[in-house]
């Protein structure tokens, strides 16, 4: 039996959720969570068992000092709650943690048994994916459900991915047998500047989370921080010829794959972002707890960037209309989206924190299949 003392009731609650490592190319989806609770001051009401989920010669505990006293942070998952007010205020039940190592189905019920603890009327699972996109153009991002209803009511991709999946896609399919609707939302990541902070990344997931919620979201210095960052991308492209020519080639697929999406209603999209950010009364309200930010686990990405080198095989991914590679004859190609859409459901997009190779997931092009 869960017991959630000191969290107040709850006003219509949705549960985002963001997992470090497979899922999370150059840790924007985690990033996003994290700005949402320091926007928001959350409280930290619960930790899952790290002995039960975590192999700590994968992701090992930290050691650092508090006031000359030696303490430990162990790797696990998190739970926070922010409340935000205006004139239809309600909270947010936020999820932050790391891949776990296993016991994925009994992870997965835990984080399932507090959102029904808590009331929560639907989860929204973050995620980033290495995808074959050029860093100046808007980066695609990707919502897709496995509810046939859920997809046809908030205009998502309906997933209907078949392969290697990770804990965003295992998390998506427990809350849809447990009957809660669930959402994944995917960035794109540009696979040739992968390293962490993508801050462009981490807005794009922010700007698109607040359409599906109806919420403003304080976006704080992330729209300096991303353009800061294109600027830095910019100036390492102009210093290698053929990664400026390769970058070139990928603005014109893209932008000839959405010339017939430049339509009234993506315009209205960014209309009505407009003024819902204009609105008096719509900002943050205080937050259940007055700081946050004491938590070791809560912690920003770092500030390292580099350019890697190219991938050897930048092949079609599984997007419906393009040629479909075969995983099986590529097991270490990194998990890329197309240029010419969005990125699946489910990407298993290979974080810079896990350099080792990974099997290949297909996933979703703009308007296709999506990892479940």
């Amino acid at each position: 039996m869960i017991e959630l003392e000191g969290v107040p009731e709850l006003i219509d609650p949705v549960m985002v959720a963001a997992f470090e490592g497979w899922n999370d190319a150059g840790d924007a989806a985690s990033t996003a969570v994290a700005h949402l609770d320091r926007e928001w001051k959350g409280e930290v009401f619960a930790a899952l068992d790290a002995e039960d989920y975590y192999d700590f010669q994968v992701n090992r505990p930290t050691v650092f000092l508090d006031n000359g006293v030696r303490k430990i942070t162990w790797p696990t998952t998190r739970l926070s709650v922010v409340r935000v007010g205006g004139e239809k205020p309600r909270d947010l039940v936020l999820v932050r943690g790391i891949e776990p190592s296993m016991r994925w189905r009994s992870f997965c019920n835990e984080i399932l048994a507090f959102a029904h603890e808590l009331g929560v009327e639907m989860v929204v699972i973050l995620g980033a994916l290495l995808g074959d996109t050029p860093h100046t153009r808007p980066v695609p991002v990707s919502g897709v459900t496995s509810d046939p209803d859920l997809a046809r009511t908030m205009d998502l991709e309906e997933t209907r991915y078949e392969g290697p999946t990770g804990i965003v896609g295992i998390l998506q399919e427990a809350c849809t047998h447990a009957g809660v609707p669930a959402v994944s939302l995917w960035a794109a990541v540009p696979h040739y500047v992968s390293q962490p902070p993508n801050p462009k990344a981490t807005l794009a997931l922010l700007n698109r989370l607040e359409d599906l919620i109806g919420l403003r979201i304080p976006l704080g210095e992330l729209p300096e921080d991303a353009r800061a960052w294109q600027v830095g991308v910019d100036q390492l492209a102009a210093e290698d010829s053929e990664v400026a020519e390769y970058v070139q080639t990928l603005e014109e697929a893209r932008d000839t794959a959405e010339l017939p999406e430049a339509s009234g209603e993506a315009i209205a999209r960014e209309f009505e972002r407009y003024l819902r950010r204009r609105e008096p009364g719509t900002g943050p309200g205080p937050g259940v707890a007055t700081d946050g930010g004491d938590s070791p686990f809560l912690r920003d990405a770092g500030s390292g960037r580099t350019r890697p080198p190219k991938p050897e095989q930048p092949g079609p991914e599984a997007v419906p209309g393009a040629e479909q590679a075969d995983p099986a004859s590529r097991p270490d190609a990194e998990p890329r989206a197309e240029a010419a859409g969005g990125p699946g459901e489910e990407s298993g997009a290979e974080s810079a924190k896990d350099p080792g190779p990974e099997p290949e997931p297909p996933v979703e092009g703009a308007g296709g299949d999506a990892e479940e």
